[in-house]
């Protein structure tokens, strides 16, 4: 009945966020639905395409989720189910709801630009520049630490290559994962080029989702690890540069069906539970102060929980693809601020899973937080090695494994986006307008060739610092991002009082934690037992944390020339 309860409590909590706190935050800034978006004004058939609220809400929710709400509140169970139930609803409503909705607001308001442009107009083209290289550094994580999951996920650990019949687990999620790229094309082709309803499409591609799911139950796709680095390499690339409603919207329009699939589930599986008695929450309250597997409540816990709270690619991902595809201002608080209050929710239901079988996992009896979260689910249905249990589970680690690929494609193009917005200069409106070596590394196939080359790499190793450093690096952006808006938002004359707490509260966190862990890292050298990854963390570390104390100060500058006017 715990369980029950926690999820009730969080939802009734989030709805009435939602209602009070985001209508509020429109008032504020001005929400006007009568005044035209980017992707109206600006419509090019590629990258700004208007788009019907459901499609838009199913790509920023796909792009934003990945497997972030589900590792994170997992992972930071260990301090007990009330300091991440707190942080979940606190962050999501008063934090992450608030970065999202603005990020996404002030981009429409820049021409659908990414948070650099927002900087570059309340603090200048150095902040702006400085800010483009701490993201692409981001990206990097992001598209490494994701082809890692991903490729994980689908790769035989015998070989092989070709169909198999009598699949195992990866190979039944890679056979659907791949139907499922040809399934959105299609989707995308329908709806786009023959003018099929989003209703009538919408059926059509529920019932291809069955049928591809049927398919890959029955047969899988064999590939090794490298031929999967490979293909996942070549894949997003192609992504990033064709059309989005070739690929980009309609596939996370789909797969957004099966994340609310998943979480209808899930709430099923814990009414059932609670009223059957048949699975028992055991995380404890709270664990107390002391550290916990080494780590402090404080940041550990800011840190961990991460996209179930708030987190800075979400910011990314309003600024570089959401806002270009935003038909109409009013919109954007379901798009921003309901997305991440939906987030929320999935990041109550992962702790709420991993309650149900929280033993097991502090035993180390599960390959991953999300195989801990189909387990915990599965669960509440019936006992493990049943029938029910074993396909609620391969359905559920099928749903996290299309979700890391949404974050992959949205994520390299989002690189895109800022490689070129980088090597530009004032009044070069494209690549095509640049000069001499600038123009050829400006070129969307060239920057995009690049990152995905850095990231499939350090992807490939394998490097467990890689998530780890993930974490703070993408907490420390969602700092900035509250910075940049605020900033502007004081520019224009619009009340930013509101950002002030949760940006400084970020940036605190967030900085201390990379702070300590180059500490860490700089210890393990002085001992002699520092790794390859230890020499990468603390590099990567003490990068991140010199260009956020250069943003910080542009930041407080222009806060304080504000504040003097």
């Amino acid at each position: 009945m715990t369980a029950l309860l926690i999820i009730l409590a969080a939802c009734a909590l989030l709805v009435i966020g939602y209602f009070t706190y985001g209508n509020w935050l429109c008032k504020e800034w001005g929400i006007d639905p009568n005044r035209k978006t980017p992707a109206i004004e600006m419509e090019d058939g590629v990258d700004y395409v208007a788009a019907k609220p459901a499609v838009l809400l199913g790509h920023h929710f796909s792009s934003i989720a990945g497997a972030g709400p589900i590792n994170g509140p997992i992972q930071a169970s260990i301090f007990g189910w009330v300091p991440v139930f707190i942080w979940c609803v606190v962050g999501g409503i008063f934090f992450g709801g608030l970065q999202d909705f603005g990020s996404l607001f002030a981009s429409v308001r820049h021409g659908g630009k990414s948070v650099g442009e927002i900087i570059k107009t309340s603090m200048g083209k150095r902040a702006q520049k400085l800010f483009i290289i701490f993201a692409l550094l981001v990206l990097i994580l992001v598209i490494a630490s994701f082809v890692n999951v991903v490729a994980g996920t689908f790769f035989t650990a015998d070989g092989g290559f070709g169909i198999a019949a009598g699949p195992t687990g990866n190979q039944t999620t890679a056979m659907i994962s791949l139907l499922f790229i040809v399934l959105a094309i299609i989707y995308g082709y329908i709806t786009t080029k023959c003018g099929i309803k989003t209703l009538p499409a919408t059926i059509l591609g529920i019932i291809g989702i069955v049928l591809i799911t049927v398919i890959g139950l029955n047969f899988g796709f064999v590939m090794g690890r490298t031929g999967w680095i490979v293909f996942i390499g070549a894949y997003i690339t192609i992504a990033s540069l064709v059309p989005v409603w070739i690929l980009l919207q309609p596939r996370d329009y789909l797969s957004s069906f099966l994340l609310y699939a998943m979480m209808i589930l899930a709430v099923a599986g814990i009414a059932i539970a609670a009223i059957a008695g048949t699975a028992t929450f055991s995380i404890p309250a709270f664990t107390g102060w002391s550290p916990k597997a080494g780590q402090y409540l404080f940041p550990t816990l800011f840190i961990t929980v991460a996209c179930g709270a708030c987190s800075g690619f979400h910011s990314l991902i309003a600024t570089g693809t959401s806002a270009k595809q935003l038909a109409n201002e009013k919109d954007a608080k379901v798009i921003g601020y309901g997305s991440m209050l939906i987030e929320s929710a999935l990041g109550i239901i992962s702790l709420i899973a991993v309650g149900m079988v929280f033993q097991k996992y502090l035993d180390g009896g599960f390959g991953s937080p999300a195989a801990a979260f189909a387990a915990g689910i599965a669960t509440m249905f019936n006992v493990e090695g049943s029938a029910v249990y074993n396909t609620i589970y391969a359905l559920l680690t099928l749903a996290v494994s299309v979700f890391a690929l949404t974050s992959l494609d949205s994520g390299t193009r989002l690189s895109r986006y800022l490689f070129s917005e980088l090597l530009l200069q004032e009044g070069e409106a494209t690549w095509k307008d640049a000069k001499g070596a600038r123009k050829f590394f400006a070129h969307p196939m060239v920057g995009t060739l690049i990152m995905v080359l850095i990231g499939c790499i350090l992807g490939g190793l394998s490097l467990s610092q890689i998530w780890g450093l993930f974490g703070a690096a993408n907490q420390l952006l969602a700092g900035i991002a509250l910075m940049a808006v605020a900033a502007w938002l004081g520019n224009i004359g619009k009340n930013n009082k509101m950002f002030i707490f949760p940006m400084i509260f970020m940036l605190v966190a967030t900085i201390s934690s990379l702070v300590m862990t180059v500490i860490n890292k700089i210890k393990a050298v002085g001992a002699g037992t520092a790794a390859w990854g230890d020499w990468f963390q603390m590099l990567f570390a003490a990068a991140m944390v010199i260009l956020a104390m250069f943003l910080v100060v542009e930041g407080f500058t222009t806060f304080k020339k504000q504040m003097k006017k």
